[in-house]
């Protein structure tokens, strides 16, 4: 079990912005949503492609950073390198996400310049993990070693999209449709997957109080994703597209060894109830299966509508919800750990689940899930008119999860 030492803690107002950032622009993801034409567009489309980086960027990258801002510390047990680097991170990934979102959409000269903002917030980001690691003498663990591999990989998915934006500038030519390959998989299984992986390990079992459990199948599942993001990037590079379906099938297995530490984990905790935070598991591990049938599927139709649907449940259904389940419990923490435990022993104190919003909780929850849901059909029928449902739903439960992160920070 890991413990918060509060000389290694960071304060929370260096880590609120992240969150609050984060989880508005994944609301504003959702409203630049309606703009997209499904029945028309095509993976390769600006507004699609702008809409992925808003949210990637905007929402999933910014509460990583947020995240790993405090977690980095709880794992290695030592003080950041320089944690006040973390002031300027966020701004530049800021600046970087909406740079890169405009430039798909108004003008793709935009795009280097976002691009580079956002390589220079990671530089940042990556110095001060590895100084931090590099004054841990002891033996890395899973955790650690998931992060490293990570951020190799966050590196060099953010060089080569620099090389894509000046493609799709016209400053250079490149092969778009194979790089873009690469770039996705260095990004998103590269590092978010890998990273969660890591983090998994780290949080599921300290909130749901597992203990005695076989961590082999998590570690088969870096080694496959690992080998995965190599190949496809190789694929992509080189043109070969025998190694890339080698790379698909790879992730796809790894991502079944990721579901499978989760039900380890699951089974073998000893905090039994079903609160926020594991019904927000559960649509995302829902999720996530969901849309690895459906990339059974596309290998023997090659749909493209298939491919949305595949894109849509992993972002907003497998990364939203492990995402938000963990502000669930994450934020309360650290404010609680701020602002209450100091009073400890000296006058009463409110317990975690005081300051959970619990109406708004599920509120978030069930209107998000529809949404996902619906959008999802939308997305397989090509109906514009059920997307653009499931984005209502979803934009209601964005709405709640702004609300309900405000609740928390102002609890006093």
């Amino acid at each position: 079990m890991f413990s918060v030492n509060r000389d290694f803690a960071p304060p929370f107002k260096l880590i609120a912005p992240y969150f609050i950032i984060g989880v508005t622009l994944y609301l504003v993801s959702t409203l630049f949503a309606f703009s997209l034409d499904i029945s028309a567009s095509g993976y390769m489309d600006p507004s699609v492609i702008a809409w992925v980086h808003l949210f990637l960027l905007g929402f999933v990258m910014m509460v990583i950073l947020g995240a790993m801002a405090q977690l980095i510390p709880v794992v290695l047990e030592n003080g950041h390198f320089a944690v006040d680097l973390y002031y300027i991170i966020w701004p530049l990934l800021l600046a970087g996400a909406l740079l890169m979102a405009c430039g798909f959409i108004y003008s793709a000269v935009l795009l280097p310049f976002g691009g580079l903002t956002v390589l220079l917030a990671m530089l940042i980001f990556l110095l001060d993990t590895l100084m931090t690691i590099k004054k841990v003498k002891a033996k890395l663990n899973f955790a650690m070693t998931s992060i490293i591999i990570a951020n190799v990989f966050l590196l060099s998915g953010i060089i080569l999209g620099i090389i894509l934006a000046l493609g799709y500038a016209g400053i250079i030519s490149v092969n778009l449709n194979e790089l873009v390959k690469g770039h996705l998989y260095l990004l998103v299984g590269g590092y978010v997957i890998i990273t969660i992986y890591g983090l998994s390990m780290v949080l599921l079992p300290m909130f749901g109080l597992s203990h005695h459990f076989s961590s082999r199948p998590i570690k088969i599942a870096l080694f496959l994703m690992t080998a995965a993001v190599v190949c496809v990037t190789t694929a992509s590079i080189l043109e070969l597209s025998l190694l890339s379906y080698i790379g698909y099938l790879l992730a796809a297995v790894s991502l079944l060894f990721y579901l499978y530490q989760n039900y380890i984990l699951y089974k073998t905790r000893a905090r039994k109830e079903h609160d926020i935070y594991i019904k927000s598991l559960y649509v995302s591990n829902a999720s996530l299966i969901a849309s690895l049938v459906l990339g059974v599927v596309y290998i023997f139709s090659a749909d493209e509508t298939l491919l949305f649907a595949i894109g849509w449940l992993t972002f907003t259904g497998f990364f939203g919800f492990i995402i938000t389940a963990h502000l669930y419990k994450i934020v309360p923490f650290l404010i609680w750990f701020e602002r209450f435990s100091p009073l400890v022993g000296k006058q009463k104190v409110p317990m975690l689940a005081d300051m959970l919003p619990l109406k708004g909780a599920n509120a978030q929850l069930y209107f998000s899930a529809i949404g996902v849901f619906l959008a999802t059909y939308g997305l397989l029928f090509a109906s514009n008119d059920l997307f653009r449902s499931g984005i209502s739903c979803l934009c209601v439960g964005n709405l709640f999860l702004l609300q309900n992160i405000i609740y928390i920070i102002r609890f006093k």
